[in-house]
């Protein structure tokens, strides 16, 4: 989950920095997308079991951010190898792994 925190965070400000001209601090629409896509993280049933966010079976993004993080996602997911190579192929080692499948209250075992 921090890798994935970690990630979603450089991705942010690569494209803030690009698409904004910030330079040290994001701009309040990045930061504001940020703290949103932390606490979603934060938040997720899945945790360590997770594969990556746009694979996952419960989409827990409210549109409006949902289409944000796309936008960043697909202006900087191609220059991830030039900025954090290693980050970005664990990004696509995590996309790999399968979804985890969504278990409902009645087959829950406690």
């Amino acid at each position: 989950m921090e890798r994935e925190a970690d990630t979603i965070r450089a991705m942010i400000k690569i494209y803030c920095r690009q698409r904004h001209g910030s330079s040290e601090k994001l701009c309040p629409d990045c930061a504001e997308l940020l703290a949103y896509a932390n606490k979603r993280l934060q938040n997720c049933p899945f945790q360590e079991k997770k594969s990556t966010c746009g694979k996952c079976l419960v989409h827990c993004y409210k549109p409006g951010m949902r289409t944000k993080t796309r936008k960043v996602m697909a202006h900087v997911g191609p220059q991830m190898m030039r900025y954090h190579p290693l980050m970005g192929i664990r990004h696509l080692l995590d996309g790999l792994r399968k979804a985890p499948k969504i278990i409902k209250k009645e087959q829950r075992r406690d």
